[in-house]
C-alpha cells in the first residue's frame, strides 16, 4: 500500500487541528495522522514548525520532496484550492471574503470557549462565558435558516466554528443551558454537525476521556462544576 502525500501533523486535543481534519475527510482526501506531545515538542517538530504549534501539513512532493504548511486557516484554504469539490467556499468572490472574515471570527470564539473552558477562578469563568455568549449571539443572528451557517450544505464557516461544540456535548451542556438559552438556530447547527461523520472522525475514540483528564490536570472550574457556570 502506498504512502499518503498528506500528512497531518496534531495533538489529541487541538480544536484547530480538528479543523484540517474535518476539511480532509469531507473532501475524501486520504491523509496519515501524527500525533505529538506539545509538552515535549520532538526536534524534528520543532525544526519544521515555524510557530511551534499543530497543525502542520506535510505534502509530498514526489521526487521534488516534501513542503510543510502550517496554520490551519491556510491549511484549509490549500485543501479547498487543490480539491475543489465538494466545494466548501462560494463561487462568488464577495461571500466568499465575507466567510473568511467569519471564519476568523469562529477562531476568536475558540478561544473565548477554550478560556472559559480552562478557567480557574469564577470571575475569569464569568467573563469568558459572557464573551462567548455574545459571539454566539451574533452567529446566530447571523445564521440561515438551514442546517448550516449559509444554507443545506456545510462550508468552511461551519467547520471553522465545529470544535466549539463538541466540548459542550462531552460536558453534557443542554442546549437550555444558559450558555445556549434561547439560540435555537445554534442547538439545530450544533446538532447537524455532530451528525456528520467528519465531525465525528476528526478526533480519536479516547478524545472525551482526554479532554475531561486536561481539564482536571488544569484545575478548571468545570472539571467538577459544569452545570454551576
Amino acid at each position: 500500500m502506498s504512502q499518503s502525500p498528506l500528512t497531518l501533523v496534531s495533538h489529541h486535543l487541538c480544536p484547530f487541528v480538528q479543523r484540517v481534519a474535518i476539511v480532509l475527510l469531507e473532501k475524501d482526501v486520504a491523509f496519515q495522522r501524527t500525533d505529538i506531545d506539545l509538552r515535549n515538542r520532538p526536534d524534528w517538530f520543532l525544526a519544521i514548525s515555524p510557530t511551534g504549534k499543530v497543525p502542520l501539513l506535510k505534502v509530498s512532493n514526489g521526487i521534488a520532496g516534501e513542503s510543510v504548511l502550517f496554520e490551519s486557516v491556510a491549511i484549509c484554504e490549500y485543501l479547498e484550492d487543490v480539491h475543489p469539490e465538494p466545494a466548501l467556499h462560494s463561487t462568488n468572490a464577495l461571500t466568499r471574503a465575507q466567510h473568511r472574515a467569519w471564519v476568523e471570527y469562529a477562531s476568536a470564539t475558540l478561544a473565548d470557549a477554550w478560556g472559559f473552558l480552562n478557567a480557574s477562578e469564577q470571575q475569569i469563568a464569568l467573563g469568558k462565558s459572557a464573551a462567548l455568549r455574545g459571539k454566539l449571539e451574533r452567529f446566530d443572528s447571523e445564521m440561515s435558516d438551514g442546517s448550516y451557517f449559509t444554507g443545506e450544505e456545510i462550508s468552511m464557516v461551519d467547520i471553522a466554528m465545529a470544535p466549539v461544540f463538541r466540548y459542550f456535548d462531552i460536558l453534557e451542556f443542554a442546549p437550555s443551558h444558559p450558555l445556549f438559552a434561547g439560540l435555537n438556530r445554534v442547538a439545530d447547527w450544533r446538532r447537524a454537525l455532530a451528525s456528520r461523520p467528519s465531525f465525528r472522525a476528526a478526533v480519536t475514540e479516547d478524545y472525551a476521556i482526554r479532554f475531561r483528564k486536561h481539564l482536571q490536570e488544569a484545575g478548571a472550574l468545570l472539571a467538577t462544576a459544569s452545570e454551576a457556570l
